[in-house]
């Protein structure tokens, strides 16, 4: 059971991430995370589960351009050309994780919890998964206009759904 974060969070998420992190002990696999429209909300869930701080290697909340640049090495002539919330960056912000990590494996995730500007599609989320000396997955999901935070539990189920099938 996670701690702090249980009043909020249905409960197979919270199992899904226990059980993810039982995996990767077992295995001796390390995650990393590079968080943008989810803000730390995968970070925190997998820090919250005890006895499982091992697994988590580190995560970064990389929000703007500039920070998805400087910390994860993206370029940003990239990002404007692709925008931010696009499979090209996703997979990137993974690569970029994992290369900045001591971390096996990293997951992604970036896209418009709520309304973006106009012309952004609220609710479009790309996810990145890459794993050391394997190729880097990525996901597309459209959840709608359901609310930043409907948006961000969807965020969590996939990204534990990504790290897990990582792990296999």
């Amino acid at each position: 059971m996670t701690e702090t974060l249980s009043p909020l969070l249905p409960a197979e998420v919270e199992e899904g991430a226990r059980k993810l992190l039982e995996r990767a002990c077992e295995q001796h696999l390390t995650l990393a995370t590079a968080e943008s429209c989810t803000g730390g909300l995968l970070a925190s869930l997998l820090t919250d589960v005890e006895g499982a701080s091992h697994a988590f290697e580190r995560g970064f909340v990389v929000y703007t351009n500039d920070a998805k640049s400087e910390l994860l090495g993206i370029p940003l002539d990239l990002i404007e050309r692709e925008n931010a919330v696009s499979e090209p960056v996703a997979r990137a912000m993974a690569e970029g994780a994992l290369e900045a990590s001591r971390a096996d494996i990293a997951l992604s995730v970036t896209g418009f919890a709520g309304p973006g500007a106009p012309g952004d599609e609220p609710g479009l989320v790309h996810f990145g998964c890459a794993r050391k000396g394997g190729a880097t997955a990525h996901c597309e999901m459209h959840f709608g206009d359901i609310g930043r935070g409907p948006v961000r539990i969807e965020c969590l189920r996939i990204a534990l759904k990504m790290l897990g099938e990582a792990l296999a």
